[in-house]
C-alpha cells in the first residue's frame, strides 16, 4: 500500500498542473464581466472534488455566485470536518506592475522560495490553499487512510463581502452539521518556523462621499471662495488620527480588549525581524500607534485606513477644476468585543459631525466582519499544533492575524463550531497586491500536514 509521500511524489508534478489550470480562470468576484469566468472556477472545484473521490459535489446556487458543496462521509457515527475555502480572486489591477500576466501562471525561483513559486492572482488566496485540501482527500482515500467524515463549503464572494454565504449556511445547518471548521487562508511566520493563527482582526468598511457645488467649477473664477470637496475631505481624513496614531473617533477604544504584560511578553517571542521587514517593504521606517510593537500593531491593535480616495480630473494633461464632489473608501480592523455595525455607526456620527458647513456628507457601510480567537488549550489547536510539529519537526508558534475572515464569526454564531485556521502562506506572497505568489514548498507541505491534522484531532476528540 502507498504511504502518503509515496502518493505525493507520484502525483506532484499533476497537482501542481492542476493547480495552474485553476489559476488561469480569472475567477474576480467583483468584476461583472467575469460573472462566467466565476462559474467556471466553480465547476473546476465541483470536478476535481469528485474526481477526488468525494460522495457528491454541486453548485449550489446563491444570489450571487455559487457555493461549491461536496461531501466525503465514511460513517456517519465519526466526526466530521467542514472545510471552508474560496474561489474568488481579487482584481488584479494595476496589470502593468505585474511582472508577468496575472491569469498566465508562471513558477519561478524566489529568495524566499528556492524551490520556485507559482505567480498568478489567486496563487495564495485562496486557490492554492483551497487545492491543497482537495488534494489531501484525495490522497487519503487512494492511500485507505481517511479517519473522519470530511464536507467541503468553497464560496465565489469572499472578496466581495460574502453576502450570500450567511442565508445559505442558515438554510442549510442540519447539512453543514459538523465537529470543527478548518481554514487554510492564512500564513505561517516563515518556511522554517510553523505557525497557528489563533486570532483574527474584524473590519468594518465604508465609502465617504463629500459635496461641494451642484456641479464642477472653473478653479479660476471659484477658487478661494468655494470650498474644495477634495481638500475638505482629506482634512477630514488627517483629523482622524492624533499625533500619536491613536483613531479620534470617541468611543473608538471603548470595547477594545487590552492584553496583559504576560500575553504582549508571549507574543513578542515571534522571531521578527524590522530591518528585514522595513527592506523587504522598501521603507525607511515603520509607523503607528504609539507604544506598541509592529507585530502589536498588526495584530492586536484597531485600526483606520483609507484604501482609495479619488476626484476632480485625473486624466493626462491639466484641467483646472474645483470639483463638486471627492470620495474615499476607509477600513477599520477590529480587535476582540468591537461590533462592527457599532464601529460604522461611530464612524459615521464623527465624519458628519467634523464636516464644515460648506459641504454635504454621506456614508455607506459596505460590509464588516468580527474578530475571532480560539483558545490555545483548545482540542482543535492541539491538533494542529501537532500536526505542523510533526511535519516541520519543530512545535510551532501561536500567532494573531491583522487580515479578517468574516465568516470565522458566522460559523462559530451559526453552527457552534471553532475554526482552525491551518495556513501556510508567507506575508511576502503579495496577496491583493501585483506579483501575488505561493511557494511549491508551502503547497505540498500543507498536503501533507492537513492528513495528519485529521489524524491527531480524531485521536485527541476519543480521549477528551
Amino acid at each position: 500500500m502507498q504511504t502518503h509521500q509515496t502518493y505525493l511524489e507520484a502525483n506532484r508534478e499533476r497537482f501542481l498542473a492542476e493547480l495552474i489550470e485553476w489559476l488561469k480562470i480569472p475567477s474576480v468576484s467583483t468584476d461583472e464581466s467575469k460573472k462566467a469566468d466565476v462559474r467556471r472556477a466553480a465547476e473546476f472545484l465541483r470536478n476535481k472534488l469528485l474526481e477526488a473521490g468525494a460522495d457528491t459535489a454541486e453548485l449550489c446556487e446563491t444570489a450571487g455566485h455559487p457555493i461549491v458543496y461536496g461531501e466525503k462521509i465514511i460513517d456517519k457515527n465519526l466526526p466530521t470536518v467542514l472545510v471552508y475555502g474560496h474561489y474568488d480572486v481579487q482584481p488584479a489591477d494595476p496589470y502593468e506592475l505585474w511582472d508577468s500576466p496575472p491569469f498566465e501562471p508562471v513558477i519561478k525561483k524566489t529568495a524566499l522560495h528556492p524551490q520556485g513559486a507559482i505567480f498568478a492572482r489567486g496563487a495564495c488566496d485562496d486557490k492554492g490553499q483551497t487545492y491543497m485540501h482537495v488534494k489531501a482527500l484525495e490522497m487519503m482515500l487512494k492511500t485507505n487512510s481517511l479517519p473522519c467524515n470530511i464536507k467541503f463549503m468553497v464560496e465565489g464572494e469572499e472578496e466581495c463581502g460574502s453576502g450570500n454565504l450567511e442565508p445559505f449556511i442558515k438554510q442549510n445547518k442540519e447539512r453543514l452539521q459538523a465537529d470543527v471548521i478548518l481554514i487554510s487562508d492564512t500564513g505561517i511566520i516563515a518556511n522554517d518556523i510553523p505557525s497557528v493563527e489563533i486570532g483574527l482582526r474584524g473590519l468594518c468598511y465604508v465609502e465617504v462621499e463629500v459635496t461641494g457645488p451642484n456641479r464642477d467649477l472653473h478653479s479660476g473664477v471659484y477658487g478661494g471662495a468655494v470650498a474644495n470637496p477634495i481638500n475638505v475631505l482629506c482634512q477630514m481624513i488627517a483629523s482622524l488620527k492624533d499625533e500619536k496614531g491613536r483613531i479620534t473617533i470617541p468611543h473608538f477604544y471603548d470595547k477594545v480588549q487590552e492584553l496583559s504584560a504576560e500575553e504582549r511578553a508571549e507574543m513578542a517571542k515571534t522571531p521578527f525581524d524590522l530591518e528585514t521587514y522595513k527592506k523587504d517593504l522598501g521603507i525607511d521606517d515603520v509607523a503607528g500607534e504609539d507604544g506598541y510593537s509592529t507585530i502589536e500593531r498588526t495584530s492586536i491593535r484597531p485600526t483606520l485606513d483609507v484604501n482609495g480616495i479619488w476626484g476632480g480630473y485625473i486624466q493626462a494633461g491639466a484641467k483646472t477644476v474645483l470639483p463638486s464632489k471627492a470620495f474615499a473608501k476607509i477600513s477599520m480592523r477590529l480587535v476582540p468585543h468591537q461590533h462592527p455595525d457599532e464601529i460604522a455607526e461611530l464612524f459615521e456620527q464623527h465624519f458628519r459631525a467634523i464636516a464644515p458647513k460648506s459641504v454635504k456628507v454621506d456614508v455607506r457601510f459596505h460590509h464588516g466582519g468580527f474578530p475571532y480567537v480560539m483558545p490555545t488549550n483548545s482540542i482543535e489547536y492541539q491538533a494542529a499544533n501537532l500536526a505542523l510539529e510533526e511535519t516541520f519537526g519543530k512545535k510551532p508558534i501561536p500567532t494573531r492575524g491583522g487580515g479578517s475572515i468574516p465568516i470565522v464569526a458566522l460559523f462559530e454564531k451559526e453552527l457552534g463550531l471553532k475554526s482552525v485556521l491551518l495556513g501556510f502562506g508567507l506575508d511576502s506572497d503579495a496577496i491583493h497586491s501585483p506579483n501575488e505568489h505561493y511557494g511549491i514548498f508551502n503547497f505540498f507541505k500543507g498536503i501533507e500536514t492537513i492528513p495528519l491534522f485529521y489524524k491527531h484531532y480524531i485521536r485527541l476528540k476519543n480521549n477528551a
